[in-house]
C-alpha cells in the first residue's frame, strides 16, 4: 500500500499551511516537464522588474513635480552637542538668529536658556605641544629609547 504523500497529510491536519502544500503539489504534478519551472522562473522575474520598474518611477514622479522638502534644515543647525549622561545631551540650537540650549532625556526635551545668535568659536582649541607634561609628549619620551639610528619603526 502506497503511503500518503507529506503534502496530503498536512492537508488532512487542515492547517492554512497545509492546504497550500496540497494545492502546489497538485499543480506541480498537473504540469509536466521543465517548461513550467522556466515559465514561473519568468513569470516571477518580470513580475521583480515590474515592481521595481513602478518604485523607480514613482521616484522620478517625485522629483519632478517637486513634493519633496527642498530646505534641508536650513531654518534649523546644530550649533553643538556634548553628553552628559548615558542617554541625556545638551544640545545648542540656531533656529534664525535665536539660539536655544536644549536638555534632552529619554523622551523628553527641556529648554534649558534662550540667547541671541552669536559667532560661533573654533570647535578644536589650541593644543600646547611645549608643555613636557602632556600624554603625546610623555608617550613620545618613552617610545624613545626603543628607537635606534638606523632601524626602521615596525
Amino acid at each position: 500500500m502506497k503511503t500518503p504523500s507529506l503534502c496530503l497529510q498536512a492537508a488532512r491536519g487542515r492547517t492554512l499551511l497545509g492546504m497550500t502544500l496540497a494545492a502546489v503539489a497538485t499543480t506541480a504534478s498537473a504540469e509536466t516537464g521543465q517548461d513550467s519551472g522556466l515559465a514561473s522562473l519568468l513569470q516571477v522575474g518580470l513580475g521583480l522588474a515590474v515592481v521595481l520598474a513602478l518604485i523607480f518611477a514613482a521616484g522620478w514622479l517625485v522629483r519632478r513635480l517637486g513634493l519633496q522638502n527642498r530646505q534641508g534644515g536650513r531654518l534649523l543647525k546644530v550649533v553643538s552637542s556634548l553628553m552628559v549622561g548615558q542617554r541625556e545631551r545638551v544640545v545648542l540650537v540656531e533656529i534664525g538668529d535665536t539660539w536655544l540650549l536644549l536638555g534632552v532625556g529619554a523622551g523628553q526635551v527641556n529648554t534649558l536658556h534662550t540667547m541671541a545668535a552669536q559667532h560661533a568659536p573654533d570647535a578644536s582649541p589650541k593644543v600646547d605641544d611645549t608643555d613636557p607634561d602632556t600624554f603625546a609628549n610623555r608617550l613620545r619620551q618613552s617610545l624613545s629609547p626603543m628607537r635606534q639610528p638606523g632601524k626602521s619603526a615596525p
